[in-house]
């Protein structure tokens, strides 16, 4: 059967049946970095801790079990795939949708991914605030929101979303800078935003979880750096959003 997809993406639905609640499947990355696993691992326990009811399970792309594909092998019935991903991209168009579509067994949609969203912007606000940022930020400060990259030309054009969202929300410029793929780089958008005259550019990590890629893009700030969103409680809401909004576009059917 055909998976449904985020509204991007749009596939004919998925049938539900009336009785069972869908399990939230959080469709993590993975990573080699053991802190990036236990951070996932946090906001796992958090999702079922905040909606207990729910089957909430853990699933990754590469690098750590269990995988997708091993994961929709135990299920079978209503299933809710939420991608634990910032931005449309090759993982959410194809290799999300390409698992579901080998498990006839799961009656699946796709969430849309993560981002752009303002509980993204609350949780790069907190991480900010953690690492120093001040209540009322200076005419010369700046931010980069340090991103992983696509070349993905809808993956850029949400991670620029996002950026505008944070920038309404701190009253200052916010330029994305890319760690893997596309431009400019985070070194590079730190040194346009010196150039323009911001004394002080502050790095917000736009990622999900501890890695290599939170590390270079912290290693080029030259003022602070902001941690990884991982378990921070709007992280939690907007998963639970993204579930609660894929749950209504399935079609109830009696069993």
């Amino acid at each position: 059967m055909t998976p449904t997809l985020p509204p991007a993406t749009a596939a004919p639905l998925r049938v539900l049946h009336a009785a069972r609640r869908p399990a939230l499947v959080l469709v993590a990355h993975g990573s080699r970095d053991p802190a990036a696993l236990a951070e996932i691992r946090r906001l796992l326990a958090l999702l079922r801790a905040a909606r207990p009811e729910l089957d909430v399970r853990l699933a990754h792309l590469g690098l750590n079990a269990p995988l997708l594909p091993e994961v929709l092998d135990g299920l079978s019935g209503p299933a809710v795939l939420v991608p634990l991903l910032l931005s449309r991209g090759y993982h959410v168009k194809v290799d999300i949708p390409a698992a579901l579509s080998a498990a006839p067994q799961v009656s699946g949609v796709i969430a849309a991914p993560l981002g752009p969203d303002p509980l993204l912007t609350e949780a790069l606000h907190g991480r900010l605030a953690e690492a120093g940022w001040g209540g009322a930020a200076g005419r010369g400060d700046a931010v980069v929101l340090a991103a992983s990259g696509s070349r993905d030309r809808d993956a850029a054009a949400d991670t620029e979303a996002q950026a505008r969202l944070l920038a309404a929300r701190l009253g200052v410029p916010v330029l994305p800078g890319y760690v893997a793929a596309g431009g400019p780089s985070v070194a590079e958008a730190v040194a346009r935003l010196g150039a323009e005259g911001h004394r002080r550019v502050a790095v917000a990590g736009y990622f999900t979880a501890p890695g290599d890629f939170a590390r270079l893009g912290a290693a080029a700030g030259d003022w602070l750096t902001a941690a990884p969103l991982g378990a921070h409680r709007a992280m939690v809401r907007l998963v639970l959003d993204r579930y609660t909004a894929s749950v209504s576009r399935l079609v109830p059917r009696a069993a």
